[in-house]
């Protein structure tokens, strides 16, 4: 196992060396290229740009900029690590260079370089991944593992690691009260899982990690496992027997010293998150409502008096945060009428006035949720809020349909812009409206914020044939 630790950690360090003289050697091209319009104006040299760079770039990644020497990893991982790093990497030379006055950057080269450098790197970290798979695929650089018990989970863990022979696992054998049909027959039975501890002193230095699944019922058979390993240098996992109730994705967390699995990562639990996301929204929504706002409203207002009777904000009740209920505000697309709190509008629905089928198709309707917005009921992007009636009915019908609820309500949502938006004539099509808020509640970051605005934006912008 210290042999693995070792080559990793100097692979690690090999493929960090490699992104640095990709890196100046870029700084380099591009300062050949450009002559004295270099990425920092004016007249700073060339070396100090490198050294700069060098620092921000190593500042960056050094902890956990590479991951492609994990047993398994997606290309997209791998891609994604990149991207992600690159972000405090600019912001980095950026701050750098105008806290210590190095020179004034040129922001178009600079972001040049950096799309440049990107695909670089992914392009080297990709090759990079390939030759350790066949590397691996060879025999190299495994960790040899042990077994302990055989119920599902120790099923697919035992495919997940020997279907791919590039993933960097050796299954030396499994430890079961009697040779167990769910392991293939060319897998090695140790013996019963009391002679563990004896077949780990017969293979010392042999034995890198051991996966046991046996429950906790049998403590007395696990702890002298752990204590063996523990003072062997031997990694010891203890697999959970979920997977039979539970067919997805677990993650672990500690409250005190108590081991807690949770069924999903929410990343907008962090509170560094939120404070990002609330800020955004609260710059966005006051300059909006303090800009564009006020003449939207005198226009589209005067022609809603006009068309007809009644008030210029529609506000209904919906189905906000943890539940909560808040009155969302839009602009008034149809007559008074007594069904608004419980019929969807269709496509050719008869309450809609003149003005409102215009202010419904380019989503103008909509923008009165910024108030929402800046008050703190809404965020700029998230599940589209619904009526309580539908609230009440989907929550019967559609299961995990409140998960949508653990954030708070969008103007614009991941849902909207991949084609589940407007009226919902079928179950399948709320169905997969909520699956997709889901997966944005999952899988939330601010990227994927500015994204969905920009898909809305050009949605608008090249029409969208469900909204009306």
């Amino acid at each position: 196992m210290q042999e693995v630790q070792r080559f990793n950690k100097v692979l690690k360090s090999f493929v960090l060396s490699g992104d640095i003289i990709l890196l100046n050697l870029l700084l380099w091209v591009f300062d050949s290229l450009w002559g004295n319009h270099s990425l920092f104006e004016f007249s700073m040299p060339l070396f100090q740009n490198m050294a700069l760079m060098t620092l921000c770039y190593l500042v960056c990644n050094i902890r956990s900029g590479v991951i492609l020497h994990r047993p398994v990893v997606r290309p997209e991982q791998i891609m994604l690590r990149v991207a992600r790093n690159m972000i405090p990497f600019v912001l980095m030379v950026l701050g750098l260079s105008y806290i210590f006055h190095f020179e004034c950057v040129n922001l178009r080269q600079l972001g040049a370089f950096c799309v440049v450098l990107i695909i670089v790197i992914i392009s080297y970290r990709l090759t990079f991944r390939a030759i350790l798979e066949l590397y691996r695929k060879s025999g190299k650089n495994v960790r040899k593992v042990v077994l302990v018990g055989s119920h599902e989970n120790m099923q697919e863990l035992y495919h997940s690691m020997t279907d791919d022979p590039t993933s960097g696992y050796r299954v030396l054998g499994y430890f079961e009260d009697s040779p167990s049909d769910r392991y293939p027959v060319n897998i090695t039975y140790l013996g019963q899982p009391c002679e563990a501890v004896d077949y780990l002193a017969r293979n010392a230095g042999k034995v890198d990690q051991l996966y046991c699944s046996l429950p906790s019922a049998r403590s007395a058979e696990i702890v002298p496992v752990i204590n063996y390993c523990e003072n062997h240098l031997i990694r010891f996992f203890s697999v959970p027997n979920v997977r039979n109730y539970l067919k997805r994705r677990m993650h672990f967390e500690m409250l005190g010293n108590v081991p807690v699995l949770s069924i999903r990562r929410e990343p907008l639990e962090l509170l560094e998150n939120r404070i990002v996301k609330r800020g955004f929204d609260i710059i966005c929504s006051l300059l909006f409502l303090c800009t564009l706002f006020p003449i939207i409203y005198i226009i589209v207002g005067l022609a809603i008096k006009i068309s007809s009777p009644g008030p210029v904000f529609f506000k209904q009740k919906r189905s906000g945060e943890d539940g909560r209920e808040f009155w969302c505000y839009k602009f008034r697309s149809m007559r008074l009428n007594a069904q608004s709190d419980t019929l969807q509008a269709t496509e050719c629905d008869p309450r809609k006035t003149r003005i409102g089928s215009l202010i419904r198709k380019t989503n103008v309707d909509e923008l009165p949720q910024f108030i929402n917005v800046l008050k703190g009921d809404m965020s700029l992007v998230g599940p589209r809020p619904h009526m309580l009636k539908h609230t009440e009915e989907y929550s019967h019908l559609i299961n995990k349909y409140m998960v949508r609820h653990f954030v708070k309500p969008g103007i614009t949502g991941w849902a909207q812009v991949t084609g589940f938006r407007g009226e919902t004539k079928e179950l399948w099509q709320m169905e997969g409206r909520v699956q997709r808020d889901i997966w944005y509640i999952e899988h939330w970051t601010f990227i994927l914020d500015l994204y969905i605005m920009y898909k809305t934006v050009y949605n608008l912008l090249h029409g969208d044939k469900e909204a009306y």
